[in-house]
């Protein structure tokens, strides 16, 4: 599925000793697939600093050891041990090693692209993701690098599909991340409210007339602060959560009882039966009938 340069690219360029493949994606990858497009490991010999911009990439690397700095989005962070950092490398960036305390570094690090990869990086920052975090394990971030390195180098027809688990693997594992970034790179910002909750209340009760100034006094929050915090944490509004569980609870009553349509509707809260009509189609593509009969 992929043509790629097998051979592993040792360097010793004076200030770096690294090793990377170079990976060249099928065209079906490319077009499809979250695809690798350069991966690797370095150790810096000497003090320097890497400077990039309207790369069509996307960054992930984790500090092995050492310390140093990464200047992004007009922000300076600090890098120690054990720090991710996952940024957009259309945008202009640079990393320098040796930082207040002088420490060289050793970097692992993926370059990767796809169709979605930008609205995932987008909805990341949205829900407060960071370009610098550090994660309780940092060591789950190397193993997944560790892995995508040794698929690189691996002989197997299909290897563009199991980059693609991987890199997605890696995804996932950086949204979990996005909401609550480490203290130690964000002292100043108080600790957010659990809203998990919220969250169970709205299931417990989504057949009853609810709205999120409802859901908010019964939890004696303000709403606009109620309506961030949900969305930060879960990526939907209290509204779209609130419909998400009405349609999945409608569809199981569809697919598993002979209840009429009308019935379910109100069952779910949507008690006027064209809405709920209206409301499911806008969601699944198809009537609520419709979804019976196709199931």
């Amino acid at each position: 599925m992929a043509a790629m340069e097998r051979d592993t690219l040792f360097t010793d360029a004076g200030s770096v000793r690294s090793e990377r493949v170079l990976y060249t994606p099928s065209p079906f990858a490319r077009a499809n697939l979250v695809h690798l497009q350069e991966t690797g490991r370095l150790t810096a010999t000497a003090e320097h600093t890497s400077r990039r911009e309207k790369l069509q990439s996307f960054l992930c690397f984790v500090v092995r050891g050492g310390s140093g700095r990464l200047d992004y989005d007009n922000q300076t962070w600090p890098l120690h041990t054990g720090d991710v950092v996952f940024l957009d490398c259309r945008r202009p960036y640079a990393h320098s090693t040796g930082g207040a305390a002088g420490e060289l570094w050793t970097l692992q690090w993926c370059h990767f692209y796809g169709p979605c990869v930008a609205a995932i990086y987008q909805k990341y920052c949205e829900r407060g993701g960071r370009p610098v975090f550090h994660p309780a394990d940092p060591e789950r971030f190397a193993g997944l690098l560790s892995e995508i390195y040794d698929l690189a180098g691996a002989d197997d027809y299909i290897r563009d599909m199991w980059l693609n688990e991987k890199l997605n693997t890696l995804l996932a594992c950086l949204m979990a991340e996005s909401w609550q970034p480490s203290p130690r790179q964000d002292q100043r910002r108080p600790a957010r409210r659990d809203i998990a909750p919220v969250r169970a209340y709205v299931e417990e009760h989504c057949a009853e007339k609810l709205t999120l100034e409802s859901v908010a006094e019964h939890f004696f929050l303000n709403k606009h602060y109620l309506a961030r915090l949900f969305k930060e944490q879960y990526g939907v509004s209290v509204n779209g959560y609130l419909t998400q569980v009405r349609i999945t609870r409608a569809k199981q009553m569809l697919r598993f009882t002979d209840k009429p349509i009308a019935l379910i509707g109100a069952e779910c809260g949507l008690d006027d039966a064209n809405y709920f009509s209206r409301i499911f189609k806008k969601v699944e593509g198809v009537t609520p009938k419709q979804y019976r009969d196709l199931w």
